[in-house]
């Protein structure tokens, strides 16, 4: 059943097997699961069915350096679904590698699960997202193979091979709203927003959690075992602010909870020219299912243990918008139109903007009107109207000239963290303070990447790489921290002394309270996260119900 938390009748504390906090693809992942094995379930939601500004608010906090992270409401949704009801779709898995010893990285025990703990659950996965099966290689994921990024491309260091598939994307909150609403052993409460964390006496188990409805009115659930899905922002902010039989929060025994912030580096940069004849295909194909795949160079594990870098990849992207040198009317359409994109994607279209380039992008658009025509056209029916949505703006461009688009991992940082602020929401909980940071061993990532890249073009005889390693460096933090990837801040341990949770999720020091979603990675490899948190969330799953 769902409801809203004012209906509740009486003032008995609600009680279940398990009581998950969060109704994000996390928290709805594990309540389905660990119901369909029989346990009674009991799923507090801060927002309500559909997203509100008060809701939102309670995302609100401060960011120590804003020039270089977003604030923390804005790719945090409360509400039935969380942020899936705004997530782009691209699911990839971690690499083998970045479950392992990375010593030239200063990670000796990174995780204390494996590639092969997570494998059993990619089937199940791929069905929730709606990704259809879980291939992720370019040779099998089509029949007869996906079309080559560049014909006969072969290097020692890159490869394409390795492919991102793209969920419709799906919005958890409206795919499993029926399934939720008709479960027997399920209940979600609706703007029920979880204040503080109790223990008892001994600080070992969770007794109870407190949440406020919207009134303010206070009330108290009770369970066997609890989940904390609620994101990797909240997670660390309301284990920090549970402070009253444990003054310096939950699970931050050790000073861990809150540290090794990371989300991803990404940028634009370079400026790739094919060579007459080369022409690259940078676009999706579709499998037998209608799901959407792309190529993209991944850096082999050899080479990233003999440069000492971290992982990473890259996309041959369209030409800086900005510039109308292009000659592409779509792409001139976009430039022109940026004032309804949302901000932070707005800023990057500006960059390189000349005096008088709008006379010439009105131009490249009339000049190429049938082009553009045709472009508006896919947008509203392949993109803003179809189920299974056209992943990203794809346009190839006349100059047969392309940027890099680099997505590269941010190494654990134990300066890099979630705080408290003094500042509190409007029911007296602290406010989130983010102190994120990057390293100089991030940007040398994707400096060597892009380099090994280009040696890679130039030796295979398609076509010329230029960039300049400085303005890697800038482009690679012009937007600061990469979209909604927050990872970290409870990373998994075999430990105490090392991270917040186990190997299973739960937070140590406690026997009930666990935790689901990204907050747990201790390290952000190349992969956009949802795939693995979904992963994680199904095994937390079958260790809670076994």
């Amino acid at each position: 059943m769902i409801c809203n938390a004012e209906e509740l009748v009486g003032d008995a504390a609600l009680h279940a097997d398990m009581c998950i906090i969060g109704a994000g693809a996390a928290g709805i992942t594990v309540a389905l699961h660990c119901a369909a094995r029989g346990l009674d379930v009991l799923v507090l939601e801060s927002g309500g069915r559909h997203p509100d500004a008060e809701s939102q608010s309670l995302c609100r906090g401060e960011v120590i350096n804003p020039d270089f992270h977003s604030p923390p409401d804005r790719f945090r949704r409360r509400g039935l679904g969380g942020s899936t009801t705004i997530w782009g779709g691209r699911c990839v898995p971690f690499d083998r590698l970045d479950f392992e010893a990375r010593p030239w990285l200063g990670l000796d025990h990174p995780w204390p699960i494996g590639y092969d703990d997570l494998l059993p659950y990619w089937d199940r996965a791929a069905e929730l997202l709606d990704i259809g099966a879980p291939c992720f290689d370019a040779a099998a994921a089509v029949p007869g193979g996906m079309r080559p990024m560049l014909k006969d491309f072969r290097a020692p260091y890159v490869t394409t091979e390795a492919i991102e598939r793209f969920s419709p994307p799906v919005d958890f909150g409206r795919k499993f709203h029926r399934q939720l609403a008709r479960s027997r052993l399920i209940r979600v409460v609706l703007h029920a927003t979880c204040t503080r964390i109790s223990t008892g006496p001994s600080q070992g188990a969770v007794e109870n959690i407190t949440f406020r409805l919207r009134s303010g009115l206070a009330r108290v659930a009770t369970a066997r075992r609890f989940v904390l899905a609620t994101g990797g922002l909240e997670v660390s902010r309301l284990l920090l602010a549970s402070n009253r039989q444990v003054p310096a929060g939950i699970g931050h025994a050790n000073g861990l909870l809150g540290r090794h912030y990371m989300c991803h580096l990404a940028g634009t940069t370079g400026l790739f020219v094919a060579r007459p004849g080369c022409k690259p295909f940078h676009g999706y194909d579709r499998d037998a299912g209608r799901v959407y795949c792309r190529r993209r160079f991944s850096i082999q594990p050899a080479a990233q243990a003999a440069h000492q870098i971290g992982n990473a990849v890259a996309r041959l992207h369209h030409p800086r918008l900005a510039d109308p040198d292009h000659r592409s009317g779509p792409l001139s359409l976009l430039y022109l139109g940026r004032g309804v994109l949302p901000p932070e994607y707005a800023t990057r279209l500006r960059q390189g903007a000349r005096q008088g380039d709008r006379t010439a992008h009105l131009w490249n658009v009339v000049r190429d009107a049938p082009a553009t025509a045709g472009f508006a056209a896919h947008l509203l029916l392949r993109r803003l109207l179809a189920r299974r949505k056209y992943p990203s703006i794809i346009v190839a461009p006349k100059s047969g000239q392309f940027t890099l688009d680099v997505h590269a991992e941010q190494l654990p940082n134990p300066q890099s963290r979630l705080l408290l602020s003094d500042r509190c929401d409007r029911y007296g909980v602290p406010e989130l303070r983010i102190d994120w940071r990057w390293s100089a061993a991030d940007l040398r990532t994707a400096r060597v990447t892009v380099a090994l890249i280009a040696d890679a073009l130039r030796d295979g005889g398609h076509g010329e790489l230029g960039y300049d390693p400085k303005a890697i460096d800038l482009d690679m933090v012009r937007d600061g921290a990469y979209g909604g990837h927050h990872l970290g801040g409870a990373r998994m341990s075999e430990t105490a002394r090392t991270g917040v949770v186990d190997r299973d999720g739960r937070v140590h020091g406690t026997s009930n309270l666990y935790v689901a979603g990204g907050a747990v990675f201790p390290t952000s490899g190349q992969a956009n996260p949802t795939f693995t948190i979904i992963c994680l969330a199904l095994r937390l799953a079958a260790h809670l119900a076994g």
